[in-house]
């Protein structure tokens, strides 16, 4: 009984060595878009991805993880209620990525940083986005699934346009088994990766428009609505249009609970940090200690159902990981360059 406890510990324990945060930032990793990455890095970051599925998971109250992968899918969907639509939406996720990419690195021994997919680059066609280089069989994520008609003749969140929603039929994660989900499922249910590209949503909110509008916001209370957008086709903004614009009705990324099963969602995820960072740039000074939104999910201004109570967060605010890594406050994650972070963005046209 005493070795098991101990064993458990160092479980515990050994999640935290690798998602233990640092005060000092001397050296940030860079992360990089997709598409400028070499062929080698791009195949040392999905076998650095296909190790954390190997990996055993050490979150024992999330009966069906199978892996570490699913820990951090596990923790999304057991979270999702309190970390979307929330003013801590975008600290939250930007820990979470920060965190797994620690673990690539410290776990898996990659040795770059979490790249990004800059979406707005493949919009500028009405399919382009099914060329997009993070869809390539050989040296991206695979692409969209076979066209499955929607059992459900009432989708709660209809896609117009869908394309796919059968299981991904190449690259890497062809043979990917998720056992978490659909929703907040977190027992074992063996299923494939899907995706349901939607071209038509993709091209209207993936947008540099799109983008250039959130970025001209003043402050963070409204740059984070433009980020999260509403629950409607029309209110979807870049947030959630990467996620349905992927996952149309039938594909994982279009779940707000077990979408981190698709390992395009860290992509994206870096994407929005991304762009978030680059707001927070144009005035870093005021920006870095701008925050703002509910501490309650769709509470004002997210109340699409009604009014909720609720209580405007702060820097003070908890960021709760189950266990996944240290919890930590929000503070501590306005800087990507400090407080527990230590990364950078290369934009494009900066590579050396």
């Amino acid at each position: 009984m005493v070795q098991l406890v101990f064993s458990a510990l160092l479980l515990l324990l050994s999640s935290f060595a690798y998602g233990a945060p640092t005060k000092h930032c001397r050296h940030p990793i860079i992360r990089k878009e997709w598409r400028t990455l070499s062929k080698h890095e791009k195949w040392e970051y999905i076998k650095a991805v296909k190790c954390m599925q190997d990996q055993p998971s050490q979150l024992s109250y999330i009966p069906g993880a199978e892996s570490r992968f699913e820990d951090y899918q596990g923790v999304h969907i057991l979270q999702a209620d309190f970390i979307h639509y929330v003013g801590h939406f975008m600290p939250w996720h930007r820990y979470m990525v920060a965190s797994y990419e620690r673990e690539l690195r410290g776990r898996c021994g990659y040795e770059g940083a979490q790249p990004y997919w800059d979406w707005t680059l493949d919009v500028t066609t009405a399919d382009s986005i099914f060329s997009s280089p993070v869809f390539d069989p050989k040296t991206g994520f695979g692409g969209n699934g076979p066209y499955v008609k929607n059992p459900n003749p009432n989708p709660p969140s209809p896609v117009p346009g869908r394309t796919g929603g059968g299981c991904v039929p190449n690259g890497p994660f062809k043979d990917l088994i998720l056992n978490l989900g659909p929703l907040k499922n977190v027992t074992k249910n063996p299923h494939c990766l899907t995706r349901d590209i939607s071209p038509l949503l993709t091209n209207r909110v993936l947008t540099a428009e799109r983008v250039a509008f959130a970025r001209g916001k003043k402050d963070f209370a409204h740059f984070d609505r433009e980020v999260q957008g509403g629950i409607t086709f029309d209110t979807i903004t870049y947030h959630g249009g990467g996620h349905l614009g992927i996952g149309g009705e039938l594909g994982v990324m279009a779940d707000i609970y077990a979408s981190p099963g698709d390992p395009i969602f860290y992509l994206h995820h870096a994407q929005v940090d991304r762009l978030w960072w680059l707001w927070q740039k144009d005035n870093l000074r005021k920006r870095r200690r701008d925050i703002a939104g509910p501490d309650t999910q769709f509470a004002y201004p997210y109340d699409f159902n009604g009014p909720k109570p609720y209580k405007n967060i702060t820097l003070e605010y908890p960021l709760k990981m189950g266990g996944l890594v240290e919890d930590v406050e929000i503070l501590d994650v306005m800087d990507i360059k400090s407080g527990v972070l230590c990364y950078d963005y290369e934009e494009m046209g900066d590579e050396e």
